[in-house]
């Protein structure tokens, strides 16, 4: 406490200050531990995909197209954050200034945004490939998978570029101190001395509209994925709509989740310590799931992982 009044005494101009996830907890030192390994894993496990995904002429097809945009998406999401909050537990120093909070909140709401519609994309894609078999490598040829994902990066960037310049104009002239381990939008305006309730209103719209459009996509494609494995005669059939299926919907419900919990739910379901647990969810948990979900309950990729393991073990033993 007497280093966070220090910290603010020492702020000037536009500075502030984030107080951090275990600013209270003695065991501070092993969870940042934890969350390094987590970064670390999150960070190796989405490369791997990646690579692999490039690398193996059978991944080439419009599924693992996205899956490694999400990947992709997810190395850039936990980068944005974790970093900056181990290099102020490792300093001492949790100042960030305005600039840096304004960057840091236009990528956070880029990439969640872009994320959003990119699970909508990747559900349409399980859509034309369960519901138009035949027509599918016609109606999902590489050109239309990167302008969906080109798509996707305008809207997630739209949503960045309105509410980080309206959110940083506002006048902070309270406490300069963040309850939070990043420049969290709903946790930096409670420093405003203005009047937000009307700005805040406007982004709940926007963020049910964010949240609304892809989901209505999801559960529309599904709902239609459903009907035809319904009509399915083939047991192989229902078990490979289930496959390919039940993965993207783990991890839809995972993110759609907690961004509901966060931009939706009134502010009385609401607490600084519930805000940053969900937010750690989001932006530190869920990029080591999406990984683990798409490669171990995925065939194609552990037989990809095996090849490539494989490979580098005999060209080892034959180098030797």
């Amino acid at each position: 406490m007497k280093q966070t009044v220090w910290l603010e005494n020492q702020t000037f101009g536009t500075d502030f200050i984030l107080l951090g996830l275990f600013s209270q907890s003695k065991y501070s030192p092993f969870f940042y531990s934890l969350i390094l390994i987590i970064f670390i894993v999150a960070l190796t496990g989405n490369a791997t995909l990646v690579l692999l995904i490039q690398s193996d002429p059978q991944l080439h097809t419009p599924m693992y197209f996205f899956i490694s945009q999400l990947s992709l998406m997810d190395v850039m999401y936990i980068s944005v954050t974790v970093p900056k909050m181990l290099l102020d537990q490792v300093t001492g120093i949790h100042i960030i200034s305005a600039p840096s909070c304004g960057i840091q909140i236009f990528l956070y709401v880029t990439l969640i945004g872009a994320e959003l519609f990119l699970l909508a994309a990747m559900s349409y894609d399980r859509y034309m490939a369960i519901c138009h078999p035949l027509r599918y490598p016609i109606l999902m040829n590489r050109r239309i998978c990167i302008l969906l994902v080109i798509v996707c990066w305008f809207l997630g960037s739209l949503d960045g570029f309105t509410i980080t310049p309206i959110t940083m104009n506002f006048p902070f002239c309270k406490s300069r101190m963040i309850q939070h381990f990043f420049c969290e939008v709903l946790a930096l305006l409670k420093l405003s001395c203005s009047d937000t309730s009307l700005y805040e209103t406007v982004m709940y719209l926007c963020c049910v509209l964010m949240l609304l459009i892809p989901l209505t996509v999801i559960l529309s494609s599904y709902s239609l994925i459903l009907l035809t494995v319904y009509k399915m005669n083939s047991a192989v059939g229902h078990r490979k709509a289930f496959v390919t299926c039940s993965s993207h919907i783990t991890v839809v419900i995972l993110l759609f989740g907690a961004a509901i919990y966060n931009y939706m739910l009134p502010p009385s379901y609401h607490t600084a310590e519930k805000d940053m647990m969900v937010s750690v969810f989001y932006t530190i948990l869920t990029p080591v799931i999406n990984p683990l979900i798409y490669s171990v309950r995925n065939k194609d990729v552990t037989v990809a992982l095996k090849k490539m393991l494989w490979s580098k073990l005999v060209l080892g033993n034959f180098q030797k």
